[in-house]
């Protein structure tokens, strides 16, 4: 893991890569638990007989926005920035979904600092994103995030 404290360690990684974060499994339960928060129960994500018998991937799949939601986890494994009044998620720009993700797969994130900007004290920090998929050539979504934080001075 980095640890950063400061614009200037920030920075010092731009155009280079921070860090991958550990595997997670992504399991049934978990799929069932984002259909009952988001009410997306999609047969594609919640029943695994249809699924094996109907579906084109013979398996259940996690929702795309499911494996967004593991940004902020997985980005902890990566990097701890300290010294900050306030971390806020701005946004996700250009993101291609580009391969599903099968119940059981492992993912990791892996993260490369695009930019960083100072903007009066605040920094913009935009990282490009990628989700692997164990075994798999084919990441499950490329995406640049967007960070802002407020250092203490």
């Amino acid at each position: 893991m980095v640890i950063i404290h400061n614009f200037e360690e920030y920075k010092a990684f731009e155009g280079k890569e921070i860090g991958k974060s550990d595997w997670h499994t992504i399991n049934q339960e978990q799929i069932n638990r984002f259909a009952d928060a988001t009410l997306d129960h999609q047969w594609i994500h919640t029943d695994p007989e249809k699924a094996a018998s109907e579906g084109p991937f013979k398996k259940t799949i996690a929702h795309g926005y499911l494996t967004l939601s593991l940004i902020p986890y997985l980005w902890e494994q990566i990097a701890e920035v300290r010294n900050i009044k306030m971390l806020i998620n701005y946004g996700i720009e250009n993101l291609k979904f580009g391969q599903a993700v099968l119940v059981d797969s492992e993912v990791r994130l892996t993260a490369k600092l695009k930019s960083i900007t100072n903007l009066r004290g605040i920094a913009k920090v935009v990282i490009e994103a990628n989700l692997e998929i164990k075994d798999n050539p084919k990441p499950a979504y490329t995406a640049d995030v967007v960070f802002l934080y407020h250092f203490n001075d």
